[in-house]
């Protein structure tokens, strides 16, 4: 009985909050009654596909013909503006233009335009919305990153799947709100971290879940070794006696958190073995993901598996692919990350879209930041690298209330500044929770003496976003 309960404490799960328990009083949502959405939602579910360490919309999605044109000659002073740049190119003397190496079209009834590198998502363009001007003050990884998920760059904030598992709970009493799927690329990694996931300050259930892509899917769910069903069962009775009486004494909501943890992992090992087994999905699913949705930890099998948490009521999906970080070796490194994503991330929309989920499923694909213009370092046009930029870059989203097949937002004819239409990361993050059917400004939670949350306190709503 020891083993079983210190294995079953070590789980580190989040997101198991039951739609009725914690529901919080008035005081914590502005009256606003938590687990049931504010108004009407577009968008039930979110799978978001984060490209960490930040894609170079120059290759994929940002079509500049004058930087081939111009190639080689100086940034403009007019347009650079002193922006401040990082420690790798602020020694730069001078800052060279680079144009795409890669070839780019027109697709869609809009005419989106797209790189050869992703010939899958451009087979979709009528299906996505591309946002051309996301833009964040983060210059460097850690706080873009920490800033896209959390809508603060310093620590200890709750993530975006968490205010979501907050605000609205579980549909599923078997599985988490709020999961995490994680896939490493080919290239130049930047490393992912629990507080990207965390609830931050509010309670733990909230916190995301990880799926591995080992032999136990999450860890420590299985019961010990001469184990039955029965004899844990009774263990958690017992267990759950003891915690109540704890939680009588002292009154600490993480005492009750705890219990419903312990007892969402007992309901998980029956759903979570059939969820994330996908050696019975039928040929057509394999053939339109590829065949690496076989290969557990995959960015095609974290799609598929996302699909499948999704249509079984998981609120919030979030997938990490790392590899996107190309200061150097541009050329050889992103057409790897594209083949690694571009195949599965269609199919998923493809997929969502043909089981007649996607109207009420938002899927989200983009990184922390963009890339700048110009080389870094001194490099050929064949093997070349680009820096940070954080005042503009693409995201686009897919489903859930977005308008289909438009390109939202305008950068100037370097792809450097926005001309028309900004999305700062706060507006973002405040159009994502509108469509979830949740009023940015009345979610909120009071924290050391002052109410907080995602947006803070900034953020809009973007209705030209949506359909």
């Amino acid at each position: 009985m020891g083993k079983m309960a210190a294995g079953i404490g070590g789980l580190a799960l989040g997101s198991l909050l039951v739609p009725d328990l914690f529901r919080g009083s008035a005081d914590d949502a502005e009256g606003l009654p938590l687990g049931i959405a504010h108004f009407a939602p577009k968008a039930k579910r979110v799978i978001y596909l984060f490209q960490n360490g930040a894609p170079s919309q120059y290759e994929s999605f940002e079509y500049k013909p004058l930087l081939n044109k111009m190639a080689g000659q100086e940034l403009p002073d007019s347009i650079r503006m002193g922006q401040r740049l990082t420690g790798m190119t602020a020694s730069q003397a001078k800052f060279p233009l680079v144009g795409s190496y890669f070839k780019f079209a027109q697709y869609g009834q809009s005419g989106m335009w797209m790189s050869e590198l992703f010939p899958n998502i451009a087979n979709i363009a009528d299906d996505i919305c591309m946002i051309k001007t996301m833009h964040t003050e983060a210059i460097n990884h850690d706080p873009a990153l920490t800033f896209m998920q959390t809508g603060a760059q310093q620590g200890n904030r709750p993530s975006m799947g968490a205010w979501v598992s907050y605000g609205l709970g579980s549909e599923n009493k078997n599985l988490p709100a709020f999961s995490v799927l994680l896939s490493r690329g080919k290239g130049n990694g930047q490393g992912v971290y629990s507080k990207l996931w965390s609830n931050g300050f509010l309670d733990s259930t909230h916190q995301g879940v990880v799926f591995s892509s080992g032999e136990d899917p999450i860890l420590y769910l299985n019961n010990p070794a001469n184990s039955d069903r029965a004899s844990h069962r009774k263990m958690l009775d017992h267990l759950a006696e003891l915690n109540n009486m704890a939680y009588d004494d002292f009154g600490d909501p993480e005492i009750k958190a705890k219990v419903q943890q312990y007892e969402m992992a007992y309901r998980m090992q029956t759903a979570v073995p059939e969820l994330t087994d996908l050696s019975k999905e039928p040929d057509y699913i394999v053939k339109m993901y590829g065949p690496e949705c076989l290969v557990p930890g995959t960015f095609a099998a974290n799609c598929l598996l996302a699909r499948k948490l999704s249509e079984a009521g998981v609120r919030f999906v979030q997938l990490y692919h790392q590899g996107w970080d190309q200061h150097g070796n541009l050329v050889g490194e992103m057409p790897m990350q594209a083949m690694d994503t571009d195949r599965a991330s269609a199919a998923l929309i493809t997929d969502l879209k043909q089981r007649g989920l996607l109207d009420e499923t938002l899927v989200i694909w983009g990184g922390e930041f963009g890339r700048t213009n110009y080389v870094q370092g001194t490099a050929s046009k064949d093997n070349y690298g680009r820096d940070h930029h954080p005042r503009a870059y693409c995201t686009f989203m897919a489903g859930g209330g977005v308008k289909p097949g438009t390109v939202y937002g305008e950068t100037d004819d370097f792809g450097y500044n926005i001309v028309k239409d900004p999305v700062h990361i706060n507006d973002f993050h405040a159009t994502v929770m509108h469509l979830m059917g949740i009023n940015h400004e009345k979610l909120t939670y009071k924290h050391l003496g002052r109410r907080y949350r995602l947006t803070d306190l900034a953020g809009k709503v973007l209705p030209g976003l949506m359909a």
